[in-house]
């Protein structure tokens, strides 16, 4: 009987704090006004109730996601192995068309970035992403009709624009519905389904190379069309399953549960505002965090472009078969997942995401280093696996800006430079491994080896800057908490404390 009277008491609680404290989320046209909004929500961090919030929330989200970061990388991972299933000699292709052929898929990502800060502004992310999926599912499929170097070539370019808008979205979806606390194991999650995306699919390769053409169909266009149906397949499933805001109808959340989701959204200060303030992206451009980072995620990202078009072209040259650098891209896809696990794990106990970054560049840098000094050896083997561990650096840097970005749009153009920059440096990598300087393509290491060491630099020098605001707004902290309905960027909010 007492127990029927607390859990009465109890539901009278929650229903007066949702009188006295109820925020409508959906509400764009208050939240776009920034009229100022009541911040005294009760605190549920750390509570069974957030805690079963949490629950229902990654059921939703983690299996999702992995999924699509998964289609993602087979489809633009798809040209690296498929001059072992065939490719190259079907279309007669050169080491510089394949070159160029890496690049296109970039150059249409880079292309889309501009436009997609404006359309991730005023369209639903779930619903864009799904159709965004279906598009490249079908472009992918398409690849596997291709004939001449030029329609390949065409096709790339239309996967790389259909995939652009991927991982900002993502990102967007993942800000706005996890706590800062959360963010890095999120995103390091993202990243490391990179990796685990390239040891499941080289073992699809490898069991694609087995087909002998089944249907009078060449084993390279199996690749594409496999790929791209599995993605197809995952944009149906997008649509009707993927869940981008706290308060998300398919969640069916308890009267308890959206006053956890309000709660959360004062703390990892993102609410969707369809407003686009150009202010906010011209601060950003005047700090010098943003070039740094991004500078950073663009030299990084040259070895992620070349080792991956040229990984299975790579290890061929080290004096393994077909068949044998297929199976290889298994490891080294894992030592990429590694490296993003070993990030993330550092990151969470030490508290410490800037230093954690630069210790995983400090492992690719041993990595290329063992590239460039040693002509040949199963050795090599260790350091092309090594150099991966700049992924994990990598996604403590777009860690960092979902953490330390706040301002609606500028958390978008921040995104969505980081992409441009990493769209970049995926560009240029595969264009610096020369066709001349095979199998060992010393240039290309070499240049992979001197970015990676720049960037390490940017990172120091973002944390030493970073750092003195800190000390100065903990000098000066009020502990009022700031309306996350005004849409303050992180430069206005002076008792806003970025995570290094």
């Amino acid at each position: 009987m007492s127990s029927k009277n607390e859990s009465t008491e109890k539901e009278v609680q929650y229903t007066e704090d949702i009188s006295k404290t109820a925020v409508d989320i959906k509400d764009d046209d208050i939240a776009e006004k920034g009229v100022g909004r009541d911040t005294s929500v009760r605190s549920f961090e750390g509570t069974p109730e957030e805690r079963a919030y949490v629950r229902k929330l990654n059921s939703r989200i983690y299996p999702l996601v992995g999924a699509i970061i998964f289609v993602q990388f087979c489809d633009k991972a798809a040209l690296s192995v498929a001059p072992v299933l065939g490719l190259n000699k079907a279309l007669s292709l050169t080491g510089t068309q394949f070159s160029i052929l890496g690049s296109m898929f970039y150059l249409g990502h880079l292309i889309f970035q501009i436009p997609n800060q404006f359309i991730l502004q005023r369209v639903p992310h779930a619903k864009y992403l799904s159709v965004l999926l279906l598009l490249w599912g079908i472009v992918m499929g398409l690849t596997g009709a291709c004939n001449t170097f030029s329609q390949v070539a065409a096709m790339r370019f239309l996967l790389g624009l259909c995939e652009a808008a991927a991982m900002p979205t993502l990102y967007m979806i993942t800000a706005t519905l996890y706590r800062r606390t959360e963010q890095p194991i999120l995103f390091g999650y993202i990243t490391l389904s990179n990796g685990v995306g390239a040891a499941i699919g080289a073992s699809i390769s490898y069991g694609i190379a087995h087909m002998d053409n089944a249907r009078g169909i060449q084993n390279w266009r199996w690749g594409h069309i496999i790929f791209g149906s599995l993605t197809v397949f995952l944009g149906f499933v997008s649509w009707f399953c993927l869940v981008d805001k706290p308060d998300h109808p398919m969640l069916r959340l308890t009267e308890t549960e959206k006053l956890v989701a309000k709660d959360r959204t004062r703390d990892n200060a993102v609410v969707k505002n369809r407003e686009f303030k150009y202010y906010q992206m011209w601060e950003a451009l005047k700090e010098l965090r943003y070039w740094m980072l991004n500078i950073s995620g663009l030299l990084i990202s040259l070895q992620n472009g070349g080792m991956l078009v040229f990984s299975t072209t790579f290890v061929l040259g080290l004096g393994f078969s077909g068949e044998e650098s297929l199976l290889l891209q298994i490891p080294s896809g894992m030592a990429s997942a590694l490296g993003v696990f070993v990030a993330v794990f550092l990151a969470h106990k030490t508290k410490q995401m800037l230093y954690s970054s630069v210790f995983m560049l400090s492992i690719g840098i041993v990595g290329l280093i063992i590239l460039c000094a040693i002509p040949d050896g199963a050795i090599k083997l260790l350091g092309f696996y090594l150099s991966w561990a700049g992924t994990g650096s990598y996604a403590l840097v777009v860690t960092i800006i979902g953490n330390n970005v706040k301002g609606y749009t500028k958390k978008i153009f921040y995104n969505s430079s980081i992409m441009v920059a990493y769209t970049v440096g995926n560009f240029i990598g595969p264009l610096m491994m020369v066709e001349h300087q095979a199998p060992r393509y010393l240039g290309g290491v070499g240049g992979f080896l001197g970015g990676f060491f720049l960037s390490l630099c940017c990172l120091l020098v973002i944390r030493i800057h970073d750092g003195r605001i800190n000390k100065r707004r903990l000098a000066n902290k009020t502990g009022e908490e700031t309306d996350v309905y005004l849409d303050k960027t992180d430069k206005e909010d002076e008792q806003f404390i970025y995570r290094l």
